[in-house]
Order: C-alpha cells, then sequence, then structure tokens
C-alpha cells in the first residue's frame, strides 16, 4: 500500500547497533513551563523533572522461540522500588519503563496484572513519574501481528492498563503506546531482524503499528481524557557519499523518512489509517551517537558514520529545532546515551545541544538517560556498560554506580537549574569527580 513512499530501512542500524507567568524550569519540580529568550512559552510540563531514567524493557523474540525480558534480566522486576528510590536521590523524579504485554494478557482478553502491579505501587509510593511502555516490541504469542485482530486486542488491553492505573493513582498517566514504529517495522518487517522476521512488509507493519497506536491513544483517552502520549522513534541525519545529483535525492529521501511514523499518526500521511493531529501530544526522539551516517552504510560502521567533527555533522540543536517546526509540539529526548568511558562526554554534548534548542524556542520537555541501567545486548548477551547503575543486583538490590556519568548528570542539573545562564562556568565532570 505504501511502495511509493521511502522506506525507512536507511536509519534502522543506528538503533540496532547503538551499543556495541512562567518560570524557568528546574531539574526537580518540573511543572512550569520556560520562558524562552525569543519569547516563546513552553506549556507546563508533563514531566515532574527534566531528567528521565529510561528501563531497557525489550520483550521480543530475537530468534525463534527465544524471547527477551529485559525487566528480569536486569532485576528490575524484583527490585523496582529499590530503583526508584535511587532514581529519587538523584533527583530524576521521572521514569521511563514498561507493561510486558505478554506477561499481562496470557490468553485472549484475560489480564493478569501481577508483573507490573508491584512496578506501579513502587512508583506511586516513591513519588516517581512513569512514562508507560505499552508495547516495547513485544506482545502475546497468539497474536498475528498483520491481522486485524492485533489492532483490537491492543486497545483493549491498552484500555485494561489505563483502568489499572487510574485505580491506583491519581496522577496524570503518560503513555508511550507502540515504541520506535519506524525501527520496528524495518526490524520486523523488512528484514527479519526480529519478530514477525517478515521480509519486504515494512511497509505494512508499519501501518499496522500506526493503526494500533491510534486505537490504543483512544482506549486510554476513555478512561482518562487527560492521559499524555510520547510517540518515540529515532531521530537521523544521512548524507550523501558523493556529490552526484540522484545519490543528493536518494540520501535525502531516506533521511526524510524517518519523518514518515509521525506524519501517519498525524493524518498528514496515508489519513487512511484514521491519523489526525489530536493524535500526535509529545514527540519522543532517541539520538545516540551513531545516528548520523553516509548514505549505504550504517552509524555503526567506521567507515560509514559522521562523528562531531565531521563538517558533515549536523548540529543536534539544529535536527531539534527541524522536528519542532514540522510538527509544532513539545519534544522529549525519549532515549540517549553512549557506551563505556563515552558517556559523561556524550550526556555533556546533548546537554548543550538540548540547552541551545530551547534558547532558540524549540520546546523541550527534558532527557531521558537510556539505559539508567547498563542490560545484556539482544543478540549475544554482552554484558553492556551504557547505565548509570550496573546489574545484576545485589543480594539486597543495590547497584554499582558509575560515577564519572553521575558527575556530569548532576553537573547538567545544575545548568538546567540555571538555565537560561550559560553552564560554562560549571566544573566539568572530570573535574567534580576528582
Amino acid at each position: 500500500m505504501f511502495k511509493t513512499l521511502p522506506t525507512i530501512p536507511s536509519f534502522a542500524p543506528a538503533r540496532v547497533l547503538r551499543f556495541g507567568s512562567s518560570v524557568r524550569t528546574r531539574a526537580t519540580g518540573h511543572r512550569h513551563g520556560a520562558t524562552m529568550r525569543k519569547g516563546t512559552t513552553i506549556a507546563t510540563s508533563a514531566l515532574h523533572s527534566f531528567f528521565v531514567g529510561g528501563f531497557e524493557c525489550s520483550s521480543h523474540y530475537v530468534r525463534p522461540g527465544e524471547r527477551l525480558d529485559e525487566i528480569a534480566a536486569t532485576g528490575h522486576d524484583r527490585w523496582a522500588r529499590k530503583d526508584y528510590e535511587r532514581l529519587r536521590a538523584r533527583d530524576i523524579r521521572v521514569a521511563r519503563d514498561g507493561v510486558r504485554w505478554h506477561l499481562v494478557e496470557p490468553a485472549p482478553g484475560r489480564y493478569d496484572f501481577s508483573s507490573v502491579l508491584p512496578m506501579i505501587r513502587a512508583a506511586r509510593d516513591t513519588g516517581t513519574q512513569v512514562i508507560w511502555d505499552l508495547c516495547h516490541y513485544g506482545w502475546p504469542d497468539d497474536l498475528d501481528i498483520f491481522g486485524p485482530a492485533f489492532v483490537a486486542r491492543f486497545a483493549r488491553y491498552a484500555r485494561a492498563f489505563a483502568t489499572l492505573l487510574a485505580n491506583e493513582t491519581d496522577d496524570v498517566p503518560v503513555f508511550a503506546p507502540i515504541n520506535e514504529i519506524s525501527f520496528f517495522a524495518w526490524a520486523g518487517g523488512e528484514v527479519a531482524y526480529f519478530h514477525p522476521f517478515a521480509t519486504h512488509r515494512g511497509d505494512d507493519l508499519k501501518a499496522q503499528l500506526v493503526r494500533a497506536a491510534i486505537a490504543g491513544i483512544e482506549a486510554v483517552r476513555d478512561v482518562r481524557r487527560d492521559a499524555r502520549i510520547v510517540h518515540v522513534d529515532p531521530l537521523i541525519n544521512v548524507v550523501a557519499a558523493s556529490a552526484c545529483p540522484g545519490e543528493c535525492a536518494a540520501a535525502e529521501g531516506y533521511r526524510c523518512a524517518q519523518y514518515q511514523s509521525w506524519d501517519m499518526v498525524s493524518g498528514r500521511l496515508c489519513p487512511e489509517l484514521g491519523g489526525g493531529e489530536q493524535y500526535l501530544d509529545i514527540v519522543g526522539i532517541n539520538y545516540y551517537p551513531q545516528n548520523q551516517w553516509i548514505h549505504g552504510r550504517a552509524g555503526f560502521d567506521p567507515g560509514g558514520a559522521i562523528g562531531r567533527l565531521d563538517p558533515r555533522y549536523r548540529p543536534f540543536r539544529a535536527m531539534l529545532a527541524e522536528v519542532y517546526e514540522r510538527y509544532r509540539r513539545p519534544l522529549l529526548i525519549a532515549e540517549t546515551g553512549a557506551d563505556a568511558a563515552a558517556r559523561p562526554g556524550w550526556l555533556r554534548h546533548i546537554g548543550d545541544e538540548v540547552r541551545a534548542a530551547m534558547e532558540a524556542g524549540v520546546p523541550v520537555e527534558g532527557i531521558c538517560l537510556y539505559p539508567i541501567v547498563n542490560f545484556p545486548w539482544w543478540d549475544t548477551g554482552q554484558h553492556l556498560q551504557n547505565g548509570l547503575w550496573d546489574y545484576p543486583p545485589g543480594p539486597a538490590g543495590g547497584r554499582r554506580l558509575y560515577r564519572p556519568l553521575a558527575a556530569e548528570l548532576q553537573r547538567q542539573q545544575r545548568a538546567i537549574d540555571r538555565w537560561p545562564l550559560p553552564a560554562e562556568e560549571l566544573p566539568t565532570a572530570e573535574a567534580a569527580a576528582g
């Protein structure tokens, strides 16, 4: 149905191997708008703190018969309360977390919330606001994701979870209905990287996921009309390998394809899917060091990646401005992070760029450190070093802290506290860490 559209595979590899009266916004109590230098005022923030801790919550099949459960693998299911308390101790009052649909709905229409209810109550009791991912690539085994029942079942499940949440807490809920629709469509529908292991059906899967997201939004808004919605996808830049006009046009087509899922949800593209502007609320942006590359290569390929010192590297602030100009919606950096010793420097770069974008009038709701806890990589089980804390937790739920990143996070929080004053006067993470 969408074969005339530019396909989305171009930017997927950055996600696949990314690890190998307004007042000034505060890092805590982030409830007020922020006055921009150009006079733009951000609407009241949806989030309780500017910085967010994101728990890796993928639950898909990476190979037939081998389903991931990253929440369990990191011990977050057993130690959610401790994990949320750790966030609070670092002045992070918002988490991004996941509902494991395959556990919640073990049989059609039968819901068992025992896997998520302790997390809901831990969040409530610790005063942690959660952005709930309803489908982070995983769904019940009996469902055909391409069949019409998928959309209806997702909507019923979303309604059931929203009802549970409304019964447990009075806080305004925040949902991410379907995580990374564009990447999901590429990985599951185009190249058989993960379940449903289809090929050349990326457009079909993308359309189906958009239908499901819209139905899910309607369902949760039937329960809470004030629910906030975050639509998350990668933000990328792709440049041509040469000045050849055909190559330049192809690279730009790949780059612009990143907007398809947001355009579909908002009804600007393929309106027959049922999209409309009312469904696009907060635009969630995932951005990693590998998200800029040369067309025809990949961001994780040393010969294809465009580094920050490359003149072709596009400033992140400009990319954010382009998204905002296109949709006029508040933005959330829904995932960002780097590996090993690069973590503090990457956060510093992102913080600088986000504040510059805000200074120019772009409303950014916050920055989500993702993952906040290290996790085993999908394909290999490799113990990644990309979070603020490590796994597995100790016998009492303790986790080892990566201090250089903690120091840089504190510096960035102070910079946001002081914003729009410049952050250059603040000590670096290295100096703060001694």
